[in-house]
């Protein structure tokens, strides 16, 4: 969409105000509101300004000054405001009106350049499958003299005993028991019905929705594959949707990955796959999982890069609380047909040429999408620039549940990091693939990595709960 057809959009409309909006190192995003009379050509030429000092990671208070660069193929109107607004998602600019190398979009766009720099391919699809909760209160503290989290739901498991308001109607969901019961056992179909219809209204291509495999609200809603930078804008306007419809059902979202202790996870499982025009790279008939050696190799530098990869697809402590085995979380770095033990699984069900791609179901949605998503095809390019075979490099394939090999087998099966101190040492050591093209600069690495290790450290600090449980007797 063009800066005039815009413009005529926001008159024909009668839009009130345009909302300008950045992501954030941490993959939240930031918005500045501007009624729509004071927004002409000139705001889309110049940009808006903010302070980039009050962002964590940005910019040092002696040189705070930024700039948003409206992407006019990135507008919606936003489902949820009062006043009729338009929503533009923003690269950051320096005030010269350079690409800023901490921010996220823009190194996602310079992914995607890097990819028809590499003369592979044109394109790069991805699409993520988000996970999340609902929950019905939440309350939490961390303070000198107490700590602590509750979480509760109607559905939950664990109130098929409590009194209840009119009774307990019980049909409660068990733990591991959430994955895709009728009603009224899922109790959250209507609310899911309108996030989706609400995505609808907004553009994005849903293909389905269901509740997830755990008790309290477990939930999925897949949209369709997109371009790198489109699929994480798509991403963040998914999440935006979810937590707000949540929200105006009197209920709370989130997509934390292991809100809860016993239970399945939630994760954000990617695929992704490569195209010259129209040309589908990773399809060849008759191989194993009909893959193309190019997507061998792709999975290759995946698998080899992954557990420096993981410090910005499991970005966040609570990740490694998934990351065990038990829960459905994939820990084996391994790849396979069909098998979602696997980190890597290669979908065989009514798969097309076009179709053909690869699932690392590793990630989780704590990761900011535009820098996971670059850095998987980073890594993926990686991976078919040095030729890397996943076979030989002993990564698989495992086509048996991996949880349940023989001990001496699963020793040799190598595993995600233990946390994410682990992950953030794999990427000092491991970083060079993310630089190429200048994708991902130094400063940015380093910057990333010093931000997620004081995370870390905020939370190695604390006294937990847990602790008064095994030593306050000692």
């Amino acid at each position: 969409m063009s800066v005039e057809k815009v413009l005529q959009h926001i008159q024909e409309r009668d839009i009130q105000f345009v909302d300008f909006r950045f992501v954030d190192i941490a993959g939240r995003a930031h918005h500045i509101t501007l009624p729509a009379s004071e927004v002409d050509e000139s705001t889309f030429e110049q940009g808006v300004a903010f302070d980039g000092s009050s962002i964590s990671g940005f910019r040092s208070v002696e040189e705070s000054d930024m700039v948003m660069m409206p992407d006019t193929s990135a507008t919606y109107e936003d489902p949820f405001m009062l006043q009729p607004t338009l929503n533009i998602m923003c690269s950051v600019h320096t005030p010269d009106g350079v690409q800023y190398e901490r921010d996220p979009r823009s190194i996602a766009q310079k992914a995607e350049a890097f990819l028809k720099q590499s003369g592979v391919g044109t394109t790069a699809f991805f699409a993520p499958e988000s996970e999340f909760f609902i929950f019905d209160d939440v309350r939490f503290e961390s303070s000198m003299q107490r700590s602590f989290y509750s979480v509760d739901s109607e559905e939950a498991g664990w109130n098929s005993g409590r009194e209840e308001v009119g009774g307990n109607l019980a049909h409660k969901v068990k733990v591991k028991g959430g994955y895709v019961p009728v009603a009224p056992i899922d109790s959250q179909q209507d609310i899911r019905n309108e996030m989706v219809s609400t995505m609808q209204e907004i553009g994005l291509r849903v293909e389905r929705h269901h509740h997830e495999g755990g008790t309290a609200g477990h939930s999925e809603i897949n949209f369709r594959f997109d371009t790198l930078t489109n699929s994480a804008d798509n991403l963040m306007k998914y999440k935006y949707i979810v937590q707000n419809v949540a929200r105006k059902w009197g209920k709370t979202a989130t997509f934390m990955p292991k809100p809860l202790f016993g239970e399945n996870g939630s994760g954000m499982h990617v695929h992704s796959s490569i195209f010259n025009g129209e040309q589908p790279l990773f399809y060849e008939k008759g191989t194993y999982g009909n893959l193309s050696e190019l997507a061998m190799h792709y999975i290759g530098g995946l698998l080899y890069h992954a557990p420096a990869l993981i410090a910005l697809t499991n970005p966040s402590t609570n990740s490694f609380k998934r990351l065990v085995p038990g829960y459905e979380a994939p820990v084996n770095l391994v790849f396979s047909r069909g098998n979602r033990s696997a980190a890597i699984r290669i979908p065989i069900a009514a798969v097309t040429p076009k179709g053909c791609r690869v699932e690392f179901r590793t990630p989780d949605s704590t990761a900011n999408p535009y820098l996971a998503f670059a850095a998987m095809l980073l890594a993926g390019l990686d991976g078919i620039k040095r030729k890397l075979d996943p076979v030989a490099l002993g990564y698989g394939p495992f086509d048996n549940n991996i949880y349940e090999l023989p001990e001496a087998v699963k020793r040799e099966v190598r595993s995600v990091p233990g946390t994410l101190d682990e992950a953030l040492n794999a990427l000092e050591a491991d970083s060079e693939f993310l630089t190429a093209g200048g994708v991902f600069s130094p400063d940015f690495i380093s910057n990333y990595i010093q931000l997620k290790r004081q995370e870390a450290r905020e939370v190695s600090i604390r006294v937990h709960p847990h602790e008064y449980s095994l030593y306050y007797d000692c």
